[in-house]
């Protein structure tokens, strides 16, 4: 069952018969073409992103505050797990099928990377062919059974972000020993936002590297796809998508 469920799930143009074209197989490029950034600068460390994100939010039509966390993310996994090659366009790929960039249902970026209004998915209550999950937390508070509903703009269940949530304005050096390693090591009171872009994406690229190992390969990137909402047609919709983001 896949721990990350896709409850907002935006049509993606070029899903269908063009899709079908682009074999399954095939991995979409890493794309490495990232600038060299302090992780340890004083102050807004994705400041830094600024102009390598206009250009492409331009281009692409990503809003350019979701495009510093993309590449934000994917410089991180870069230093943490070398081997992993996540590249900032899977990430774009996944939050454009997701959320639309965190634009679904008119919600927008703040400055500091939340998300607003907050973005949900439908009850996981089984109806429509969704999974059955609950919510421990909301359900212990109000006594009654609670459905977990999807998160932010990369739509996370409450006990996936419990486990690989993190905060993505925290130093480095603190969140070394959860971003190095592939398992959801979790750091209490550092989990940060599932409504903060910034967080959801370097949490998404933690699960995703942890899921598929290398991601430059065919067979890496579609297991971590897999992990993240397991369905093929899903897969397809990412990959459509992230190919159409060239770097």
């Amino acid at each position: 069952m896949s721990l990350l469920l896709s409850a907002v799930v935006v049509a993606v143009a070029g899903c269908g018969a063009e899709a079908g074209r682009i074999p399954d197989a095939v991995a979409p490029d890493y794309v490495g073409q990232l600038p060299a950034i302090r992780l340890d600068s004083v102050g807004n460390r994705l400041d830094q992103l600024h102009d390598w994100a206009r250009p492409r939010a331009n281009k692409h039509g990503i809003p350019e505050r979701a495009l510093q966390a993309y590449g934000y993310a994917a410089v991180v996994m870069a230093k943490a797990q070398p081997g992993c090659h996540l590249g900032w366009t899977t990430l774009a790929g996944i939050a454009r099928v997701e959320s639309d960039h965190a634009r679904f249902r008119g919600a927008t970026i703040t400055a500091d990377g939340s998300v607003l209004p907050p973005i949900r998915g439908v009850a996981l209550n089984g109806t429509d062919g969704n999974a059955v999950i609950l919510d421990p937390a909301a359900t212990s508070r109000s006594g009654q059974v609670v459905y977990a509903r999807a998160m932010g703009p990369f739509q996370f269940i409450p006990d996936t972000w419990k486990r690989w949530g993190i905060r993505a304005s925290t130093d480095y050096g603190a969140l070394a020993s959860a971003l190095e390693s592939a398992k959801p090591v979790a750091i209490p009171d550092l989990s940060g936002s599932p409504d903060n872009i910034d967080d959801a994406a370097l949490a998404a690229g933690r699960y995703l590297c942890a899921s598929g190992g290398d991601l430059a390969t065919a067979r890496g990137w579609r297991q971590a796809i897999l992990a993240y909402n397991h369905s093929s047609a899903y897969v397809t919709q990412v990959r459509t998508a992230a190919k159409g983001y060239d770097g």
